[in-house]
């Protein structure tokens, strides 16, 4: 690494690899490294580029010497998509970074490229990790966009606004934006979720889940026509079957006198949702729970592309659960 490279308090003279597919949390890590850089010198000079559109002679010009700022920040975005011929350049930016010049390099994760994210690691660049979000941590993604925003939210309220707008962070971070502009004292409350979002919680794949793994086969049989018919993706009901299913066997086979905290923490799940997940519990023991998954697993097969008729699929599945559980 060359002698002139900054202090590594600052992107200057060092590469960044923001990697990972998550691409709200790579794009605020990336406009969080900018803004720094822009706080230490607001006349720095920013150029940005898609990995695809760059050769080696448009690389040389975003990182060489600029005639109208000292400090320069580059910005390659999908770097899976490097072109081969600018590969060992960008190693080489790596392997001796420049003190006026901050590299930052987007890359979505997946095996694509992942020639070039090993190189670079070996080059013991900086790295911004931005793994997926876990289901059972979407709550506590809504939880912790909305204090970034100033605001509060009832934990119930959370895990409301998750099974009503879905998994995709840039939709939940979305939601939570639109609901502190309307809230009261910017608190999100569980009637709030409601008000704005009612007719997409109140039958939810994770409704039907719940409805299904309570016994509730009926009721479960209502709604996932009703989901199907507005337009709920087949796969993500049986996803949130197969999640629920999990988190039970996990209930049940968690250790006698863990505390609700770290009980929680094994499951996986927020604290809040234990009571309902052991009322659920009842009815289930590891036998069942085994049997039931393994349906889930064709239907999830089948609405994938295996069979014509997802609904179908689905509320196969749906008694095969009511099956597999114990009366």
């Amino acid at each position: 690494m060359s002698d002139r490279t900054r202090s590594p308090a600052s992107p200057l003279g060092r590469v960044t690899l923001v990697s990972g597919p998550e691409s709200l949390l790579a794009d605020r890590a990336v406009q969080r490294l900018l803004a720094e850089l822009r706080r230490s010198d607001p006349a720095i000079e920013i150029s940005e580029i898609e990995a695809i559109r760059l050769d080696a002679g448009k690389l040389a010009e975003m990182t060489s010497a600029s005639l109208f700022s000292s400090q320069r920040a580059a910005v390659i975005w999908d770097l899976a998509n490097l072109p081969p011929e600018v590969v060992d350049p960008v190693q080489a930016l790596a392997a001796e970074p420049v003190a006026d010049l901050a590299l930052i390099l987007v890359h979505g994760g997946g095996v694509k490229g992942k020639g070039v994210l090993d190189k670079l690691k070996k080059a013991r660049v900086e790295v911004v990790d931005c793994p997926p979000v876990k289901t059972w941590e979407l709550p506590q993604f809504v939880t912790a966009e909305v204090k970034r925003a100033k605001g509060t939210v009832d934990p119930a309220a959370a895990q409301l606004l998750v099974d009503a707008v879905g998994h995709d962070l840039r939709s939940l971070a979305s939601a939570v934006a639109q609901l502190l502009s309307d809230a009261e004292d910017r608190s999100i409350s569980v009637g709030l979720v409601k008000q704005y979002f009612g007719g997409r919680s109140e039958v939810t794949s994770f409704a039907v889940a719940d409805a299904a793994l309570s016994g509730r086969t009926g009721v479960a049989m209502e709604q996932l026509r009703w989901a199907i018919s507005t337009g709920v993706a087949p796969v993500l009901v049986t996803s949130a079957l197969a999640a629920g299913l999990r988190g039970l066997g996990k209930l049940i086979t968690a250790g006698s006198g863990l505390r609700e905290t770290d009980l929680a923490r094994e499951v996986g799940v927020p604290s809040w949702r234990l009571k309902s997940m052991r009322a659920q519990a009842r009815g289930w023991d590891q036998a069942g729970l085994a049997s039931a998954l393994k349906a889930v697993a064709v239907a999830d097969a089948q609405v994938k592309g295996a069979a014509g008729d997802a609904a179908y699929a689905l509320e196969r599945a749906l008694i095969a659960i009511a099956g597999a559980r114990q009366s």
